[in-house]
Order: structure tokens, then C-alpha cells, then sequence
């Protein structure tokens, strides 16, 4: 970006003489706390503009026929006086009555200064705030409020935004108590600033209707929901399904059952009418995923003197079934690959919006520097079908936990085949079910009760006897044996809701995985057998016992407009005990990746200080053989550290973004294991064993998704020794060539050693 930025054209050549670019604005006079939001009032087009998206503009966009960048900001007199009537307006509207503002214009080599100079005078403050509302019942709910409510106070700053905010206020009580025919347009504000010290009295006035003695108060009466087609069509007459004494259901596509849209209809009858509930309804109705464009319910009056509202809800069905296909293709330096993978999706399944989801997903990858060199190293087939209700689906007569978002049941059964040439073919079915609800907006809870997985691996004969004769027994155990396991899940997040915002905040997920306790309790009970290891089975087959936990902490700290940084600590521990004496091996930590430290390609990263290499010496067959199934740990630590700010608005019809990064962790195993030397957890080797990468990056922001482009360098790697770990200081000559280091590391490792690595992903990493 730098090289770009400095080989490109000037600013200012192509203007004309009697035009100047500006490149500063200069605001005096204006009390710190409001100069920074005083520049927010400048127009747009009197804003500097973004270096990088001027120099776009003069690159690509052919004098304006592609719209791509930013066309120059040039010094227009018009738009400087409508800005310099904003920021007086702005100063008066923040306290300051008497305010007037000034302008000038410095002009130096075609770049302009734009100097805004204020005379502020004396800042009033509110002395008196009282109301005058006629209906007595609605003073009456104001005043019970008031101290909630009140964004007007004694002896505080005179601000008409406080005002604006008073004013919001009080319409969304009376819209919440059943005040349906109020409108802001009834609350005025009378001002009195003739006093000569800087002091104002106010009022709140809120009269009744023209006629009327006072606002009334509605109450929901009957609902009718109607269901067009998927077209928006009604076509035809269709029966009208008398569902209870408030709901009516008329349904012209037939592919509904009523009850899945009124139980998330929060307006009852007999209830005060509420815009809370009218927007709840609308939200979770848009939440079910079956219809498009889920307008407000509409009302209407029953033609008496009962106040009671008829509520009338109109959605159109999106089509029920799509089907997606996907793909991404790999390549680094000698290895490549592909997947493909397609996703059919049934929206409305069983008429209750209940959403089945039928997944399939092959994946190949090719590596020259294997054992089958040129040939297919390993393939891995998925199958998996999901159905999910939009409810808690229990014996249980629960509440309808849908207040802050819709609840969901998923059933699910997925099966994996995974085949690794000269090693091992493993299959694997694992079924579960899981709940998820929000308790807040800021809180999500997943709970899987059930989750049952059958594993079964058959190791290549020729690779087992090398595997047995060098005493790897863990290997020969983990990958090749038969287990049942039946565990359950549980995982809390906080503020998963603001990922997307620029906002300060903390975010939280953690999990818990246990499993294996049900198996024991039934084993002892029944005195089922035990292998010959000497572990108990069930139903013929040995069974895991484990507990597992995963905790993702992030700090987000926001800098202004869409700058950004980003800490993360990402800690987890997997124990088994009882009947196992390893951890599941698809219950192990592994790391490298586009999502953990970049510079390492998944599962290519320790365990703690082990080195293949050396771990292998002589045994060229076996080191090829293990390659991605080796490095796993049942303890894992990641940290990330990373900084975001935009580039460009317009690349090409997306936000440019960009990222520095720096990434540290590693995995490591419980405890000491013949088969990974040095690979275990040492507390005094913490900082010796960790792996550091950093890089930077861009993000190509196209509002619906991200696509991101990351490059990370290896700095710091723990399978080295003392400072040799330090790869990018002490090696960087061969960055981009072959020299005695990565001659010395292919000789050992029969591998290449890269230093960089490229991230091609969907969405930010974390």
C-alpha cells in the first residue's frame, strides 16, 4: 500500500487554476468538549479527503464514469457558509444562544485550510423544568416516571438535543400504556432565556386532542393473520381457521399451521395496547426466516365507544426450499487441494417454520511432499442433516422464552468418513440435540443434553507393525480403535450481538463439554465386561469419559469511525479420567489456521517444544505418514492481538479495510508421551513454547458478508532451540530464497519451511 501511495499521481496536479483541494479544516474558539463534534457539522464535501480514496479515483475511475474512490473535495463558498451556519446552529443548540461563528479560506499551492472561528458567549443552563399536561391520567403516568424519563435537570447545560431526547421519551411512555393515537407532534417546549445570567426556565407542554377532554386509552381486541402466497397473491377465497377467541388464521399458500405465528403475536386480548409488543412481534416474526418484508401489525378502531383495536398481520412466505453450492481450493507450496460442498435447505418443514438442512462436503488435498508424493494424501466425506424448530420443543410446559429473540430445537445426525493413504480410514456418526435462547439481548445460552457419537478407525497393516515396532502405541490407540462416547454441552455468550459494531465492550464464550458419566453410572450398575485394557464397555464397545472446557475472551476498544483493536485470549483444557486414560482424539486441541495464529496451516503447530524432525530421525516413512495428525494437545492457548481501520470506501463497490496482526499460543499435551517428546506442559516453558506470528491484512468489506485476505509470517517458532526460535529475526535473508536453514530443515523434516503464509477466508477471524 505504501509503494502504491508513493507511485502515484499528486493531489492537486490535475486541478485547474482556479481550483484548490482541501486538506484541512480549523475550527477555534469552541470549548474542547464540542470541537471534535463541531467538524461533524462541516459538509461532506467540504471534508479532506481520504488520500488512498483520491488517489483510487484519479487511478480507476476514468473522470468519474466508474464510481470508485472519492472524487475531490474543492473549496466551494456555498457549502462553506451552509457550514458555517451548522456549526452556529450546533453551538446555540449545545448552550451556548448568543454563538456566532466566522469563516476564511487559506489557499497554499492549490491545497486549501478551511478556518471556522467561533465567539461561543455565555453558556445557559436550565433553572426551572415543569410540565403542564392536561389529561390528568397521563401526568399522572409522566410523573410516576419522571426520574427514569428526565433528561432535562436543574442547573445542567441548556441542549435542545436534550429536549429532542425528552420528547422521544415521553412518546414511547404513552405508546407503551395504550395511547395508540399519540403523536409527538402534542408535546411542545416553552423556553424563557430572557434573563440576563445565562439561565433558562422551561416547560413542558402536552395538550389534548382538538375536542376531546382527554387522550384515550385502546385495548387489543381480535387478531387476524393472513398468509398470501409466496408471490404476494391472495388469490381466490380460502377458509377463514378460527383459532381461539382472538386469533384468526386465513393461509392461501396452505403451508402453515397457525400456532407457530401466534404464540410469537405478543399483543393478547384485553391487553393495553403496547409498541414494544407490536415491535417484539415484528421482530420475531422476521426471526422465523420464513417470510419477507414482516411489516408492523396495523390496527383498527372498533366502530363504538369501547377503544378496543382490531390488529390486522399480512406476511408473505419466502420460497420455501433453496439450495447452495460451495467450494474454496488451497494451495502453499506444494500442497493443494479442494472442497466442494452443497447445502439444500427446506424452510418450512412439518408446516410449523421448522427449517431442515441437508449438507454434504468433499474435500481432497494433494501433497508432493508426502509419502504418496503427487497422489491424494487424505479425503474426508461429510453427510449431515438438521432439522431446527423455531420453539423449545420439551415435555415441560415452558413459557415461550421469545422476549429477546426466537428460541430454537435442532435435531441432528452427521457422518464423516476420513481416509489418509498408507494410515487410516476413521468413521465416525455422532447425533444430538441442542436448545439455544436469549435471556437478554446481550446473553445467549446453547445447551446440548444429548450428544452421541459412535468412532471407528481401521489402521493400514503395514502402518500399524511400523507404528508398534518404534512403541506408538497412543497413536495406534487414538486413531485405530472403536469407542462410543455420550456426553453434553453447554455454552454462554455475552455481547455476541455487538461483533459487528465499533463500539467498547467485552466479549465472552465459554463452553463446557462432559461426557462418559451416564455410560459409567449404567456399567457399574449392570457389571458390563471390560477389553483388554481393562476399560469398561457398553453395548459391546468401550466408551469415553472426559471433560472438556474452551473459554474465547475478547476486549474490543473502538478509536473513532471504523478504527479498531482487538485482544483475544482463547484458553482451553480437555481431561479424561474414569474410563479413558487419552483423550478422544477428535476431542483434542489443535491450532494453525485463517481463524487462529495464521502464520501455520491448520494442525501444522506443536505440540509444546516437539520437533518432527527430530522425533522422526531415520524414519522418513513414519514423519510422512503422521503429517497432520501428530501435532494435537489436550491443552491450548491462543492470543491475538489486532488492529483495523478502512482503507477506502469504494474498492471496486466494497469498503477496503485493512489489519495488522500479531498472534501467539501453541497446543501441548497433558502429560509427558513417549510419542511427542517435549510436547508437554510445562509452566516454565510457557513463553519458550510459544508460538508468535504477525502479518497484516485486507478486508473487503460488501456490506452482506467480508472477504478477507491475510499474510502471516512465522517470528517465533518453539520447535527450534534457544534463539534459533527466533526464525524471522535471525533468518530473514531467506525469506524469499533457499539457504542453509531451509536446506538443513527439508533434509530433516522432508517439508519445506515457509515463512509466509496466505489466509484466503469469509468473515473477520474473530
Amino acid at each position: 500500500m505504501l509503494l502504491f501511495l508513493a507511485s502515484s499521481c499528486g493531489l492537486t496536479h490535475r486541478l485547474k487554476d482556479n481550483e484548490a483541494l482541501i486538506r484541512k479544516i480549523t475550527i477555534k474558539g469552541v470549548d474542547k468538549q464540542f470541537s471534535e463534534a463541531a467538524l461533524n457539522y462541516v459538509d461532506k464535501e467540504q471534508q479532506p479527503n481520504n488520500a488512498l480514496n483520491l488517489k483510487l479515483y484519479y487511478w480507476f475511475s476514468k473522470n468519474g464514469k466508474r464510481d470508485i474512490g472519492e472524487s475531490p473535495n474543492l473549496v466551494d463558498s456555498a457549502l462553506i457558509e451552509f457550514s458555517r451556519l451548522q456549526i452556529q446552529k450546533f453551538l446555540q443548540n449545545k448552550g451556548y444562544l448568543k454563538a456566532k461563528v466566522t469563516d476564511s479560506i487559506r489557499v497554499k499551492k492549490k491545497r486549501a485550510e478551511l478556518i471556522f472561528t467561533a465567539t461561543e458567549g455565555p453558556m445557559f443552563r436550565v433553572r426551572n423544568f415543569t410540565d403542564s399536561i392536561a389529561d390528568k391520567k397521563m401526568q399522572a403516568l409522566y410523573r410516576a416516571n419522571a426520574g427514569r424519563l428526565n433528561h432535562v435537570r436543574q442547573g445542567e447545560r441548556f441542549d435542545t438535543d436534550s429536549l429532542a431526547a425528552e420528547r422521544d421519551e415521553m412518546y414511547m411512555l404513552m405508546k407503551r400504556n395504550g395511547y395508540y393515537d399519540f403523536f409527538r407532534q402534542y408535546i411542545s417546549f416553552n423556553s424563557d432565556t430572557t434573563f440576563n445570567k445565562g439561565i433558562a426556565d422551561i416547560k413542558m407542554i402536552i395538550d389534548n386532542p382538538p375536542g376531546k377532554p382527554a387522550h384515550p386509552i385502546y385495548k387489543i381486541n381480535n387478531t387476524i393473520i393472513t398468509v398470501s402466497t409466496s408471490s404476494g397473491r391472495t388469490p381466490g377465497k380460502v377458509d377463514t381457521m378460527r383459532v381461539d377467541s382472538q386469533f384468526r388464521f386465513v393461509d392461501f399458500s396452505k403451508k402453515f399451521r397457525p400456532r407457530i405465528i401466534t404464540i410469537y403475536s405478543f399483543q393478547k386480548k384485553g391487553d393495553l395496547y403496547s409498541i414494544d409488543k407490536q415491535s417484539l412481534t415484528t421482530s420475531r416474526l422476521s426471526e422465523l426466516n420464513v417470510f419477507r418484508n414482516v411489516p408492523n401489525p396495523t390496527y383498527e378502531k372498533l366502530p363504538d365507544s369501547t377503544n378496543r383495536l382490531n390488529t390486522k398481520i399480512d406476511l408473505v412466505p419466502l420460497k420455501q426450499m433453496s439450495n447452495r453450492v460451495e467450494g474454496e481450493f488451497l494451495f502453499n507450496s506444494g500442497r493443494y487441494g479442494f472442497s466442494a460442498g452443497n447445502t439444500f435447505t427446506d424452510r418450512n418443514i412439518f408446516k410449523t417454520a421448522a427449517t431442515l438442512q441437508i449438507k454434504f462436503n468433499y474435500s481432497v488435498l494433494f501433497d508432493n511432499g508426502s509419502s504418496n508424493a503427487g497422489g491424494i494424501e487424505n479425503q474426508e466425506f461429510k453427510l449431515g442433516g438438521t432439522i431446527t424448530y423455531p420453539q423449545i420443543l420439551s415435555p415441560f410446559n415452558l413459557p415461550v422464552l421469545g422476549k429477546y429473540g426466537v428460541p430454537h430445537t435442532s435435531f441432528s445426525s452427521n457422518y464423516t468418513l476420513f481416509f489418509q493413504k498408507g494410515l487410516v480410514e476413521r468413521q465416525s456418526i455422532v447425533n444430538s440435540i441442542t436448545y439455544d435462547f436469549t435471556e437478554t439481548p446481550d446473553k445467549v445460552h446453547t445447551l446440548t443434553p444429548i450428544d452421541i457419537e459412535f468412532s471407528k478407525g481401521n489402521i493400514d497393516t503395514a502402518a500399524k507393525r511400523k507404528l508398534l515396532d518404534r512403541n506408538y502405541y497412543s497413536y495406534v490407540y487414538l486413531i485405530g480403535r472403536t469407542i462410543f462416547s455420550s456426553g453434553s454441552q453447554y455454552t454462554y455468550q455475552l455481547n455476541a450481538n455487538k461483533l459487528n459494531t465499533y463500539r467498547n465492550f467485552l466479549y465472552f464464550r465459554g463452553s463446557i463439554d462432559i461426557g462418559g458419566n451416564t455410560l459409567w453410572g449404567l456399567s457399574k450398575l449392570l457389571n458390563t465386561p471390560r477389553d483388554t485394557a481393562g476399560q469398561r464397555t457398553i453395548f459391546g464397545y468401550t466408551f469415553a469419559q472426559y471433560a472438556k472446557g474452551e473459554i474465547d475472551l475478547r476486549f474490543y476498544k473502538s478509536f473513532g469511525g471504523e478504527k479498531q483493536l482487538v485482544f483475544r485470549i482463547n484458553p482451553g483444557i480437555g481431561v479424561p479420567y474414569g474410563n479413558s486414560s487419552q483423550l478422544v482424539f477428535e476431542k483434542n486441541f489443535y491450532t494453525g489456521g485463517a481463524n487462529d495464529i495464521r502464520a501455520w496451516l491448520p494442525r501444522t503447530l506443536g505440540p509444546g517444544l516437539f520437533n518432527r524432525g527430530l522425533a522422526y530421525a531415520g524414519d522418513t516413512t513414519t514423519l510422512k505418514r503422521l503429517k497432520y495428525l501428530d501435532q494435537f494437545g489436550e491443552i491450548k492457548f491462543v492470543s491475538n492481538l489486532e488492529y483495523r481501520y478502512k482503507l477506502a470506501n469504494d474498492f471496486f463497490g466494497s469498503k477496503l479495510k485493512g489489519a495488522v496482526f500479531v498472534d501467539a499460543g501453541n497446543v501441548w499435551r497433558l502429560h509427558k508421551q513417549f510419542e511427542n517428546p517435549n510436547g508437554e506442559f510445562r509452566l516454565g516453558e510457557f513463553w519458550q513454547s510459544t508460538a508468535i506470528g504477525i502479518g497484516t491484512g485486507l478486508r473487503f468489506d460488501l456490506g452482506f458478508f467480508i472477504f478477507r485476505f491475510d499474510a502471516a509470517l512465522k517470528f517465533k517458532d518453539p520447535e527450534f532451540t534457544g534463539s534459533d526460535q527466533w526464525v524471522l529475526v535471525n533468518h530473514f535473508n531467506e525469506l524469499f530464497h533457499t539457504g542453509d536453514f531451509k536446506r538443513a530443515y527439508r533434509a530433516s523434516n522432508y517439508d519445506n519451511f515457509n515463512f509466509l503464509q496466505l489466509n484466503f477466508g469469509i468473515g473477520l477471524p474473530f
